[in-house]
């Protein structure tokens, strides 16, 4: 069992990284040389902008603004987003933006990781031989594609010229599975090949290191057969990197999904974020980006446990630490 202080001090650790960076977005936000109740009010009186900085804290200092909004957040007030008919609430947005994006992030996740430890464990199997080659160079010619460019492609070809799928909209899983994932087909593919080139070099690199070590050599002393040796005792220990970089890489795919959600019309939380700029709405801007650091914060304490379960000895190193 792991000790009950390594996981208290492992969440203190994501709490602290959590403060500073919402803490670093909010200080951000007061540097800007303008007044951010002017930006949100442009056509409102004065009187009703004093109203507001009080209410958002404008008119504090920035550790009062941010001690005032960090009240609001943990207590379920991300604020609003205000124009000229109205407001309303960014916890509404995410609330309708946030299955998007977690369905988008959980089947690029689920196909890039899928793809790339078979051709993994065959590259590395293969180190050196034209099976290798040959996966290592199209990766490598994948990897140097910008997904916003692969999303281009597709919709040109596959949307527009031979109108295999729908280019624009999203589908809920409610209006019919297949519909949802027709919607979903092309951008789950324009984030998930950088992903499967990066998996399948990392995963190559672990598993040839894996293939010398002596428990390897002993394991085929005993007669098993390549695969067995490969897929039980070679994989699992070679796949804590791909598990690490597959958390560390839920940050960026919220940044590639601003430009994918922005071209396919699904409207996650990816797509708030550049509405939030493009409109100046800073406070929405900063509760949006809070949510996105507490998914990444959340995913990695997720990756701590799975790798102390995919490998024993390095949670006992970690616990013992």
């Amino acid at each position: 069992m792991l000790k009950i202080s390594f996981w208290l001090k492992r969440i203190a650790q994501l709490l602290i990284v959590l403060l500073l960076v919402t803490f670093g977005v909010s200080l951000l936000l007061r540097l800007i040389p303008v007044d951010l109740a002017t930006v949100l009010l442009p056509v409102g009186t004065e009187n009703e902008r004093d109203i507001l900085r009080a209410e958002l804290g404008f008119d504090k200092g920035p550790i009062g603004y941010y001690l005032q909004w960090l009240g609001n957040f943990v207590q379920g007030d991300f604020g609003k987003i205000y124009f000229s008919g109205g407001t309303e609430d960014v916890s509404a947005h995410l609330a309708d933006a946030m299955p998007r994006s977690l369905l988008l992030m959980a089947y690029t996740q689920v196909i890039a990781i899928a793809i790339a430890v078979p051709l993994g464990v065959v590259s590395a199997y293969r180190a050196g031989r034209r099976a290798d080659k040959i996966i290592s160079n199209t990766l490598f010619t994948l990897s140097s594609v910008p997904n916003f460019a692969i999303a281009l492609l597709l919709v040109i070809f596959v949307g527009v010229k031979f109108a295999w799928l729908p280019t624009l909209g999203y589908v809920p899983l409610s209006d019919g599975v297949w519909e949802h994932l027709k919607h979903m087909i092309m951008p789950v593919i324009s984030l998930s090949l950088g992903l499967i080139a990066t998996y399948t070099r990392l995963l190559r690199a672990d598993m040839i290191a894996a293939l010398r070590e002596d428990y390897v050599t002993m394991a085929a002393s005993k007669g098993l057969s390549d695969q067995r040796i490969l897929w039980r005792h070679v994989l699992r220990p070679s796949s804590l990197t791909l598990l690490t970089s597959a958390a560390l890489s839920m940050g960026g795919l919220i940044g590639g999904a601003i430009v994918i959600e922005s071209l396919f019309a699904t409207y996650g939380v990816g797509f708030e974020v550049f509405a939030a700029i493009a409109g100046r709405q800073y406070v929405a801007l900063q509760s949006t980006v809070a949510v996105i650091a507490l998914f990444y914060v959340f995913f990695n304490l997720v990756v701590d446990i799975a790798s102390g379960f995919v490998d024993p000895r390095t949670r006992d190193r970690r616990v013992n630490a």
